[in-house]
């Protein structure tokens, strides 16, 4: 199993504060998809976001990070067991869950190895799903600013692993398009959007992992000259409404 690569830990609180929330009809939806609602598995939790609104769904939600120090910072929930565990190696029983998820975080994945952990782990009729994001929209000047940001000031600095969420995971080979073996799920189109001032989505911006890496190959933080530009358009005490193109790949083992 490849080594665990850790793009977030320094950032780790940050990452919680800051990090956008998907919509709670998600939720819903992928619980409905499954045959029963005992137990989920949350992968690579982060800050638990996802893991606390699947415990509105299901008995019990284990929730697991390759970092510590994620999981350090984690949401409390009564139906929620956190523990440090890589994507690869659960260490789960077999045929014990009925939802495995993965929010923002499969292109990090040695994913062959992962797939065939989440087959091992899912029930008859449990579903795997993985959602992503790509780069924001919120207007046209304020996007003016965000986009050469991203794709010039820390563009040479992201992982490589950042083509796949911008294409939406659409190059991965997600399981169970074998009819022998399972079957992809067809789900309704969700939106992703959150209203945010400026500090907030300067806060997110922050928490990226090519943002990190610029500043440990450069010396210097780019956010505070981020900030100031985009200040002209969008004053401290305004609020903007931001919105992420979100793609979630589902399938249902037999």
């Amino acid at each position: 199993m490849a080594a665990f690569k850790d793009h977030f830990s320094v950032s780790a609180s940050a990452y919680a504060q800051h990090r956008p929330t998907y919509p709670p009809v998600l939720y819903a939806v992928l619980a409905d998809r499954c045959a029963d609602t005992e137990r989920a598995w949350d992968c690579a939790t982060g800050n638990g976001q996802a893991a606390v609104e699947l415990a509105e769904y299901f008995d019990t939600v284990t929730a697991t990070d390759a970092s510590a120090k994620q999981i350090a910072q984690a949401q409390a929930h009564e139906r929620v067991t956190y523990r440090v565990a890589p994507a690869e190696a659960s260490g789960l029983a077999d045929n014990s869950v009925d939802l495995v998820t993965v929010a923002q975080a499969l292109h990090w994945f040695e994913r062959s190895v992962f797939f065939a952990e989440a087959r091992r782990v899912l029930r008859s009729g449990g579903v795997l799903a993985a959602w992503t994001y790509g780069p924001t929209r919120i207007t046209p000047a304020i996007d003016a600013i965000v986009e050469p940001f991203y794709r010039d000031t820390v563009g040479p600095y992201w992982p490589s692993e950042r083509v796949l969420p911008e294409e939406g995971y659409a190059s991965i080979d997600f399981p169970f398009d074998d009819a022998d073996e399972g079957e992809r799920l067809r789900l309704p189109t969700f939106a992703m959007t959150a209203d945010w001032h400026r500090a907030n989505f300067v806060g997110y911006v922050s928490t990226w992992s090519g943002v990190k890496r610029c500043r440990e190959a450069t010396g210097t933080d780019p956010i505070p000259d981020f900030d100031r530009r985009l200040a002209a358009f969008w004053p401290d005490d305004e609020t903007r409404l931001v919105r992420w193109p979100l793609t979630v790949h589902a399938g249902r083992l037999f």
